[in-house]
C-alpha cells in the first residue's frame, strides 16, 4: 500500500480525532450568550489550565496535521 492510498484512511482517523477534540472543549458561552443574554460571569477572562489546555493544543495539532495531509494529497 503506497502513501497516496493510505492518506484517505489517515484523514478519516484525523477527522474523528478532530471532532472529538472539538466536542470535548469547554463552551465559552451557553445558549443564552449566543443570543445576547447570559450571566455576568461569562464576560471575564478565562485561562486554560491542565487537561483543558492539553485538549486545546492537541486539537490544534490534529487540525494542522489534517490540513497538511490534505495539501500533500493535492501535491502527490
Amino acid at each position: 500500500m503506497s502513501i497516496t492510498e493510505s492518506i484517505p484512511y489517515i484523514q478519516i482517523v484525523l477527522s474523528v480525532l478532530l471532532i472529538g477534540g472539538i466536542l470535548l472543549q469547554q463552551s465559552e458561552a451557553g445558549l443564552g450568550g449566543a443570543f445576547g443574554g447570559g450571566d455576568g460571569f461569562s464576560s471575564g477572562h478565562h485561562t486554560k489550565r491542565g487537561a483543558e489546555r492539553t485538549i486545546f493544543i492537541a486539537t490544534i495539532v490534529v487540525a494542522i496535521l489534517f490540513v497538511a495531509t490534505s495539501f500533500s494529497l493535492l501535491l502527490l
